[in-house]
């Protein structure tokens, strides 16, 4: 089956076997979406498109691959490119891979960059110039809250170098991509989820039942803030963040830090 033979918009979701993934599947069918489902666990994709075909009659086209491999990538990207409906694209797909730098293993690391850097931007590449032609469309890159950690440190967060890293791509890409988008109709957003009830936590040794209460959300709910963040125009969406006066607090300083560091002359705490 191919998604184009309908109607209907089109929304492709990487990571779409579990957790975040899965819950935007379910949501999106229910908004009268068809759906173009990634992942590597091409079981979880059938019973996911089984499950949204007959609950919601809609289409699904599922598509098995790995997104870390760089040429499997491609396939995924050709197939973003040729989709004259896709309204929606969510790279979602991502994992842990918590572990002190020095010990992580070098490929898991390739394999994170791949995954949440090299796929994101290649992706995203691969829908803009239809979304931009047709005058509409959004693209979700699923980030973290932990994309803000860095000063925080590792005393009491795991070890994530890489992983934040990585999350801090996203919303930087992110935010600057929107800025060159604005007039065309297209929306971009970094969506900073905080712990989830996903696999996610599992797969890097976390147990959330040992979490502190009431800090843990359900995927539905970040769906939820996802989407109707786009309907607000938020360029990032952190679906706990009660006063988004403190995001703009933080764009402010980073404004004010860029300004007040553009100068040819060296600070005078590096001067001999």
């Amino acid at each position: 089956m191919s998604a184009d033979k309908s109607n209907k918009a089109h929304a492709l979701i990487t990571g779409a076997s579990s957790g975040i993934g899965a819950a935007f599947a379910e949501r999106l069918a229910q908004d009268g979406y068809d759906l173009i489902i990634v992942a590597r666990r091409r079981d979880k994709l059938d019973a996911l498109a089984s499950q949204l075909k007959s609950k919601y009659q809609t289409q699904v086209e599922v598509l098995t691959a790995d997104l870390s491999k760089p040429d499997v990538m491609r396939f995924v990207e050709e197939r973003i490119s040729e989709d004259s409906a896709l309204e929606l694209l969510i790279n979602n797909a991502g994992f842990g891979g918590y572990t002190p730098f020095a010990e992580l293993d070098p490929d898991i690391a390739e394999d994170l960059i791949n995954l949440q850097v090299l796929a994101v931007t290649r992706l995203t590449r691969a829908a803009l110039p239809g979304m931009i032609a047709r005058g509409h469309g959004s693209i979700i890159n699923v980030s973290s809250r932990l994309a803000f950690s860095g000063s925080l440190g590792s005393a009491q967060l795991p070890k994530r170098a890489t992983y934040a890293g990585t999350k801090a791509f996203i919303n930087t890409f992110s935010q600057l991509l929107q800025s060159e988008l604005e007039g065309t109709g297209v929306q971009v957003q970094a969506l900073c989820p905080g712990v989830v009830e996903t696999e996610f936590h599992s797969h890097v040794g976390a147990d959330t039942s040992r979490f502190p209460a009431g800090i843990v959300m359900k995927p539905a709910d970040v769906v939820q803030a996802s989407l109707a963040a786009l309907k607000l125009g938020e360029v990032i969406c952190v679906p706990a963040l009660e006063d988004p006066a403190l995001l703009n607090q933080i764009q402010e300083s980073q404004k004010q830090f860029f300004e007040s560091s553009r100068s040819g002359s060296l600070a005078k705490r590096y001067n001999p």
